[in-house]
């Protein structure tokens, strides 16, 4: 039996990481650029987004979690004697991986005996949650340690998110996208579609009109089972929201009527998660997508 640590880009929230087993390092969010406060923990999620729809053109920052966060949980775990597995955040995205790494080496110089796996997920938000879920389930199923990492690694290349946001704006002021192409399309009432994949954020199109691109991130959903095979319970499935449940719970409904739609047979579970303050920071408040990863199980 081993224990799971996840940083605060896998969107769980406190009751769910308490029912799973997973304990959370939080990332540090900031209003005002100066003051900054552990998500999930020293600010709500839901306080988070409801101050970015109250300031527009205010835009937060985020930072990852420290060397010292995660060298106390570490460290915690090396004298309990208790294997233990690190998820964090895509190391392409953010240095949280290398402060996880460089805590893990700073234990084991006491701890040289100590079991601890820091893995880059190469996912965020939804498929991050989906990588702990899986790493819960072969924890649960009574393998090993290596076991997950192995299986993990080999399979963390198969999460996806297909997602639009409500502007570009933050994309703009994160370069995420060029200012010129970025402003022009605000104009025009075109909808980016967004791939996010091998811990990496590409351009999935366009769609005009908000409507339009829940429909597009579908299709894109279903392209990808299409290409991948298998059917939708073969794969962990995820609907990520921001600020708008409402609107979250809609996709997430048409999400499950098309895939049970196309396989009858099929259970075709589909989860529900609001994107927590890590990715809004980057996305804004009204991201709206889906995330997609292939299901461990057992043998």
């Amino acid at each position: 039996m081993f224990d799971i640590i996840a940083d605060s880009a896998c969107d769980f929230t406190p009751e769910m990481a308490q029912k799973m087993g997973v304990e959370i390092v939080p990332f540090y969010v900031s209003l005002d650029g100066e003051h900054y406060r552990k998500e999930g923990k020293e600010i709500a999620v839901r306080d988070f987004y409801q101050f970015m729809v109250d300031n527009p053109s205010a835009y937060p920052k985020t930072s990852l979690a420290s060397i010292e966060d995660f060298e106390e949980v570490f460290r915690r775990q090396a004298e309990a004697g208790r294997p233990t597995l690190c998820l964090c955040f895509t190391g392409r995205m953010s240095g949280c991986v290398g402060s996880a790494r460089n805590a893990r080496e700073l234990v084991l110089e006491d701890y040289p005996d100590a079991k601890i796996e820091v893995m880059d997920s190469a996912a965020a938000t939804v498929t991050e949650a989906t990588m702990v879920e899986n790493a819960v389930a072969i924890r649960d199923a009574g393998c090993t340690l290596d076991e997950a990492v192995t299986w993990l690694e080999a399979e963390k290349s198969t999460n996806n998110i297909f997602f639009t946001v409500g502007n570009l704006d933050y994309l703009i002021k994160g370069g995420r996208i060029g200012k010129v192409s970025g402003r022009a399309a605000n104009l025009l009432g075109i909808k980016p579609m967004i791939l996010f994949k091998d811990g990496e954020i590409f351009s999935g199109g366009v769609a005009r009109g908000r409507q339009k691109s829940f429909e597009k991130a579908l299709e894109q959903l279903m392209n990808y089972l299409d290409v991948n095979g298998g059917t939708p319970d073969d794969y962990r499935i995820i609907v990520g929201y921001g600020y708008d449940e409402e609107e979250g719970k809609r996709l997430w409904m048409q999400t499950r009527a098309a895939l049970r739609a196309k396989y009858p047979a099929a259970q075709c579970e589909v989860g529900l998660l609001q994107i927590g303050c890590t990715i809004a920071v980057h996305t804004g408040p009204y991201a709206l997508g889906m995330g997609i990863m292939r299901r461990w199980k057992k043998q």
